[in-house]
């Protein structure tokens, strides 16, 4: 087994592919290139140049081969899942604590939301194979590291009672975000589950007859409405779980979230993590100054959005009081 799991080292599935009723695995070789990009699909794009996978024929495995390998490796503890509304501070919460080398910060990584809404599995097989794809994103390939966190897509809400019975011991985080706020970035450039039918309108309940009627920016209240109150029903069920507020401040989602998963960094990571929130979320080249879409004209009906969004401020409010 000694020879599998140097074989595999490295090697990290990406994604899935389901063609002529078969279904196998993708992977890629990372070398040593860690997941400190703001996004998953980037650190994949700066491994693409590496002559392991530049070969004609691409890495593939079966569904069987991919969760029997994934026993061979040492892995880090899975700390916390993050959901999250999009356009929230995510990314920023995300690229701070990966400035920590004992955190492998897995964000967005597709072949979690391949598995999500494949059906070409049953539950059990489900269950599996997000265990093991966990692992093999989360093994240890450096000596310091020690936590796996993962940031998932936005609409993976509407998946968290099942991935609470898949890991019902980590802890789980909320974050969202003043509506309006949000809704102004998608204006400015539109997310992929914020344009109808890019993603199934089913995926986030609704209708082909909501969305015929409504506009296209009243369509993304409608997904931030079903965002809302997802976070709303789920917070009811689970004592696991904490609301954390973008508009609180980020130094105090990032603190909360550490105090809440139950990791202690030393004083000079803590440093890094808060030196990083001074930078922008996608390009720590450049100082964050702030929104500038904020005053922003917003042609939509926000009446209830807004009465969610004032509905998780009160359940945000209760978790301060604690």
């Amino acid at each position: 087994m000694e020879n599998i799991k140097n074989l595999i080292a490295n090697w990290i599935p990406i994604k899935l592919i389901e063609k002529e009723n078969e279904v196998y695995f993708e992977w890629m070789y990372f070398a040593d290139i860690p997941f400190a990009e703001p996004f998953f699909e980037e650190t994949i794009v700066k491994c693409i140049s590496h002559n392991y996978n530049l070969k004609r024929f691409k890495f593939t495995s079966t569904a069987e081969n991919l969760i029997d390998w994934s026993k061979e490796l040492d892995c880090v503890e899975l700390k916390g899942l993050v959901f999250h509304v999009s356009r929230c501070g995510s990314t920023m919460l995300s690229q701070s604590l990966a400035t920590s080398s004992e955190n492998i910060m897995v964000s967005e990584a597709p072949i979690i939301d391949q598995i999500l809404r494949s059906d070409a599995f049953d539950k059990n097989l489900k269950t599996d194979l997000l265990k093991s794809v966990l692992r093999l994103l989360g093994q240890k390939r450096f000596s310091e590291q020690k936590h796996l966190i993962i940031k998932l897509d936005a609409w993976s809400v509407f998946k968290a009672s099942y991935l609470r019975a898949v890991f019902p011991k980590v802890p789980f985080a909320l974050l969202f975000r003043n509506p309006g706020e949000v809704l102004r970035s998608h204006q400015k450039m539109a997310g992929m589950h914020m344009v109808p039918n890019l993603i199934p309108s089913s995926v986030f309940g609704i209708t082909s007859d909501e969305i015929e009627q409504v506009s296209f920016q009243q369509y993304q209240a409608l997904v931030l409405e079903k965002y809302f109150q997802a976070f709303l029903d789920y917070y009811e069920t689970d004592d696991n779980v904490i609301m954390l507020n973008y508009n609180d401040g980020m130094k105090n989602v990032m603190e909360r979230f550490i105090t809440f998963i139950s990791i202690n960094f030393s004083e000079s990571e803590l440093k890094a993590m808060l030196d990083r929130l001074k930078k922008h979320s996608k390009n720590e080249s450049a100082v964050f100054m702030g929104d500038s879409y904020k005053d922003d004209v917003l042609p939509v009906d926000l009446v209830r959005v807004e009465v969610l969004h004032q509905k998780l401020r009160a359940n945000f409010i209760k978790d301060l009081a604690g």
